[in-house]
């Protein structure tokens, strides 16, 4: 959740919240009175979404003769200035995972090089396909495709594509197994079962596709409950889904005991390796205890890994593997009687820009295995430094046993107002909720000299001003927090929507 949406509703309060819809229920237009307490919200809301409402023109229709490149490029340039300190110094979890000079530079003359292309069009661009061709056999080296041996739709050889980031990766994912289970299974009701932690992108998938999604409860390791998956498990389950690591906690899930529930089940398995498959093979290597996740586990049947994180590409692109050609064929659309010709497409995109693709490919290849592994040698490294430094404040405690995704609790303590205190000293971090806590997700940006110190230093003054203030009502809950409360939950999905609404207001 963007930060500035969190700020604009830690604003308005818990309180004031509540007692709208305590009002509302005893009125007798209750919509009015709500749609007049929205309309205050969005006053917030519009204030901190539009920063530049009152110092820079607005574009609404085309201008009638072309504005000078130069002029647009340095009022752009202008901008990007703006907005570049607080990533580029290491204050965001998460967001910019690589963001040296040097490396942005380089991507973005491969981009430059390759604008024009797409790989919907295979024959006018075949540099492309060759290139996406070569991010998914990279990949799949990286995450155990040498163990899958032998042919058939949960044998091999392991296939996949390129996409437009891990939400996608997910949600073809989940359309393969769907579409594999009705043709295979006759199963016209599918279930997915996942971890209470695994990322809301299956949310969106069984929205999306119609998959009965159950949530399973994790345990106090917040790691998923292998039992109760397996208690789960029905005559229409297709998938079950396992992560490495999660995002709220940083913990990897069992995924040899949870993928040997669905090979005895034959269904499939889905590893979301979003954040961690370009970390975990490398801290793995660098001596890490990282348990098994990937194709070496005969129950895996699916991994996604977004190259847009820790590959370090250009935002845009991530790679879904499947154990099979057979099992990825379910994920392709094709389409014969149409007028305009024959089309077929790997991915929901039709068209898909290929400077993405180049720049990933180039990406991999000029990190190399060293650099992956140098680059995880000092994000563990100082994953370290901040884990301890948190354990060693009084009143937090850290959540799981995390590797670079580190979920601290306070004890004693509102988490929400120390949040509330990290973003006025310039952090943007991640509130949680379920229990409530914050996460920082480690990147090359923190293993910067000093950014470490700089975190333990604002958290300890963050967290001894909270104690030292225990009666200021300070920024409040955040959106998280305030989804605790169901009066409140059952507004918070038309907030969100209207915070959308305004995001897209010129």
């Amino acid at each position: 959740m963007p930060s500035l949406l969190r700020r604009r509703i830690d604003r308005i309060g818990r309180r004031a919240l509540d007692r709208v819809f305590q009002q509302a229920k005893r009125l007798p237009f209750v919509g009015d009175r709500i749609a007049a307490e929205y309309d205050k919200m969005l006053v917030e809301i519009r204030r901190g979404a539009k920063p530049y409402a009152d110092t820079l023109p607005r574009t609404t229709e085309l201008p009638q003769s072309g504005r000078d490149r130069d002029a647009v490029l340095a009022d752009m340039r202008q901008l990007a200035a703006r907005e570049r300190d607080r990533w580029h110094d290491g204050f965001v979890s998460g967001a910019v995972y690589h963001g040296d000079d040097g490396h942005t530079a380089f991507l973005s003359q491969v981009y430059a090089a390759f604008s024009q292309t797409n790989p919907l069009h295979a024959d006018l661009w075949p540099s492309v396909v060759k290139y996406e061709a070569e991010i998914i056999a990279m990949t799949a080296d990286m995450l155990g495709a040498a163990h899958v041996t032998g042919k058939g739709i949960w044998s091999g050889p392991v296939a996949g594509v390129v996409s437009s980031g891990g939400t996608e990766s997910i949600m073809l994912a989940m359309k393969t197994y769907r579409d594999w289970a009705r043709a295979e299974r006759g199963i016209t009701k599918p279930q997915v079962i996942a971890p209470s932690t695994a990322h809301v992108a299956f949310d969106k998938a069984a929205q999306s596709f119609g998959l009965a999604l159950e949530r399973i409860p994790v345990g106090p390791d917040f790691r998923a409950d292998v039992a109760a998956t397996r208690r789960a498990i029905g005559r229409n389950t297709i998938c079950l889904v396992g992560s490495a690591p999660a995002f709220p906690h940083g913990t990897i899930d069992p995924i040899t005991e949870l993928s040997e529930l669905a090979r005895e089940r034959k269904i499939g398995f889905h590893t979301d390796a979003c954040l961690g498959g370009f970390v975990l093979p490398f801290a793995r290597e660098l001596g890490a205890p990282v348990p098994a996740f990937d194709f070496s586990l005969p129950g895996v049947t699916s991994i996604s890994a977004d190259t847009h994180k820790y590959g370090y590409a250009a935002k845009g692109t991530s790679v879904v593997l499947y154990r099979s050609a057979a099992l990825r064929r379910y994920q392709f659309f094709t389409a014969t009687d149409w007028p305009g010709g024959m089309y077929l497409s790997p991915t929901f995109a039709g068209s898909r820009p290929g400077a993405l693709s180049a720049a990933c490919w180039a990406a991999l290849v000029s990190m190399g295995k060293d650099g992956y592994l140098e680059a995880t040698r000092k994000i563990l490294a100082t994953a370290t430094t901040i884990r301890e430094g948190i354990a060693a404040i009084p009143g937090c405690k850290v959540l799981g046993d995390p590797l670079w995704v580190i979920a601290f609790a306070t004890e004693g303590l509102d988490v929400y107002r120390v949040l509330d205190e990290m973003t006025k000293r310039h952090w943007n971090l991640n509130g949680l909720h379920l229990p409530p806590a914050v996460h920082l997700c480690v990147t090359l940006r923190h293993t910067e000299p000093g950014v470490a110190e700089r975190f333990l230093a604002d958290l300890r003054e963050a967290v001894e001003h909270v104690q030292a203030t225990p009666g200021d009502k300070g920024g409040m809950a955040p959106i998280y927090g305030l989804a605790g409360t169901l009066p409140v939950r059952s507004a918070i999905g038309d907030i969100m929507r209207a915070y959308l609404d305004v995001l897209y207001e010129a």
